[in-house]
């Protein structure tokens, strides 16, 4: 059920979700001073490629991981957020969207401090 619940949010939509996380990782890497956050934008793009069967947990609460996400939601979380956010609202208007408007949900949750998680397997 997993497979194919990931392939038809793929098709459907998903590859946009993660592209968009590459995008904001390659321009936060092309800046040098983003380098701290783009393995979290990478680690979040490959969660919203394939989000099904997969939980996010937190893996540091630190000081560093704070004012990281703090910076991180100025820079490029909001828009990200927005995006799922878009995307959730229109897919919740018919009743076979709404698994898939739940994960984005959880996406935009999840675009706001997205610096110490983990993505792990169910």
């Amino acid at each position: 059920m997993r497979l194919l619940l990931n392939i038809l949010w793929f098709v459907f939509g998903g590859w946009i979700s993660g592209t968009a996380w590459i995008l904001a990782g390659v321009l936060l890497a092309i800046t040098i001073v983003g380098l701290p956050w783009t393995p979290a934008a990478f680690r979040m793009a490959g969660f919203s490629y394939w989000p099904f069967g997969r939980i996010v947990i937190d893996r540091d609460d630190g000081a560093a991981s704070c004012l990281l996400n703090v910076l991180w939601l100025l820079l490029a979380g909001w828009w990200l957020a927005l995006h799922h956010l878009v995307l959730a609202f229109g897919l919740a208007i018919t009743i076979i969207g709404i698994p898939f408007a739940w994960q984005h949900v959880k996406l935009a949750g999840l675009a706001l401090t997205p610096v110490g998680k983990a993505v792990v397997e169910v």
